[in-house]
């Protein structure tokens, strides 16, 4: 062969190895941005691992903040479809939905919705529900899952549906088997730092000892933060005893029966922790009906209408109360982006804020948190 096309040839090579390398750095896995060190031993990643640094502070103060009309024409009015377990006790499912269909309002995005509800126990019903999204072609998908390890692969078949945006609620764990194939974002709050804020409130107000018990969600991501996480910080931090656990399922008759196992059982329970709202009413009814509820502390989890009437007549002595109405306000928000071309300005994961609220506040004080968190879907208990 002629020098000069040996030449030819050695380039051409070059530049094909060249492009062939650089074309698989493109496609090379982004997450995660930040790994913490003990992230190769999890199969999820945290809000720390995902979001660009200084993005979610800026998004947090957006949601806070008056609604800004969307700036692109928007000229037939995009679906949407909601899949959520709001036949469940606690209102955060309602109350989110409603939050983000009234910013949507003020955003001025035309839209059409379709609500897609089950009971907390309900796994076979969302799949169903997955596989009518899927069918009929949404724009955009609200899934509530029944538990995120449940509903992992349903929710990865609507990310993996052309032409559809997913936004998750309620968890804040990112799913690192999906890799960069993540949703448009997860919209929640930190169940972790909510169980730590929580331990160190019982540490702070009843002291270093003390003897609790746990009435715990379904088996998964949310109730090993909640539940899990409570017990874990509680033993780290003080001489607190663990007497018991009992799995209520997210079921206000699971909280019933777990309170009324655990009272009788363990007649030295100082204080029984529940796992989100329908368990900690059951567990108000079951140690109610046993004439112990000046006696044994119930916390609950979230803040909802229910727990803050709880609160008001001391039924619940405390729980962390989300600044609930952020989780619909982001989705809204996040959708005006997607459709504005914005996406980099948007946190993978977004935090509502935590706040505890108890029994021990003045009446303005709980009123005033009250205003904040349910600034779109309104104070006192939903009508449903």
């Amino acid at each position: 062969m002629p020098r000069a096309s040996r030449s030819i040839h050695q380039a051409i090579a070059l530049l094909l190895a060249l492009s062939l390398a650089l074309g698989s750095l493109a496609f090379a896995q982004r997450l995660p941005l930040n790994p913490l060190p003990d992230e190769p031993e999890r199969d999820f990643w945290y809000y720390l691992e995902v979001d660009e640094p200084g993005v979610l502070d800026v998004f947090q103060e957006v949601v806070a903040g008056p609604a800004e009309p969307i700036t692109v024409d928007v000229p037939e009015p995009i679906q949407i479809a909601v899949i959520f377990p709001s036949q469940d006790v606690s209102d955060i499912w309602l109350r989110s939905y409603i939050a983000m269909t009234e910013r949507l309002d003020e955003l001025q995005i035309p839209y059409e919705i379709t609500q897609f509800a089950s009971g907390m126990g309900d796994h076979d019903l969302q799949t169903t529900y997955t596989d009518l999204v899927i069918d009929e072609g949404y724009d955009y998908v609200v899934y509530g899952p029944t538990e995120l390890s449940i509903q992992q692969d349903n929710i990865k078949r609507i990310i993996d549906a052309p032409g559809v945006e997913v936004m998750i609620w309620n968890n804040d764990l990112v799913i690192k088997e999906w890799g960069d194939a993540q949703p448009l974002g997860y919209h929640a709050y930190a169940h972790l730092d909510g169980a730590y804020r929580m331990a160190q409130y019982v540490i702070d107000r009843w002291g270093n000892e003390g003897n609790f018990a746990l009435i715990r969600g379904t088996p998964g991501l949310i109730d090993d933060q909640r539940s899990q996480g409570f017990r874990e910080y509680l033993e780290t931090h003080s001489e607190w005893n663990f007497l018991y656990e009992h799995y209520g399922l997210f079921q206000r008759e699971g909280g019933f029966d777990g309170a009324q196992f655990i009272a009788t059982a363990y007649p030295e329970v100082d204080l029984i922790h529940n796992a989100n709202t329908a368990m900690a009413m059951g567990a108000v009814s079951a140690i109610d009906s046993l004439g112990l509820i000046d006696e044994i502390a119930l916390t609950g989890w979230g803040g909802t209408g229910d727990e803050v009437e709880g609160i008001r007549m001391g039924e619940l002595k405390a729980t962390p109360m989300r600044i609930n109405d952020d989780a619909g306000v982001a989705s809204a928000e996040a959708i005006k982006y997607h459709l504005e071309g914005r996406l980099d300005e948007l946190p993978l994961v977004f935090l509502m804020r935590i706040e505890i609220l108890d029994n021990l506040m003045d009446e303005a004080d709980i009123a005033a948190l009250e205003e904040e968190a349910f600034r779109y879907s309104g104070v006192g208990t939903l009508e449903r």
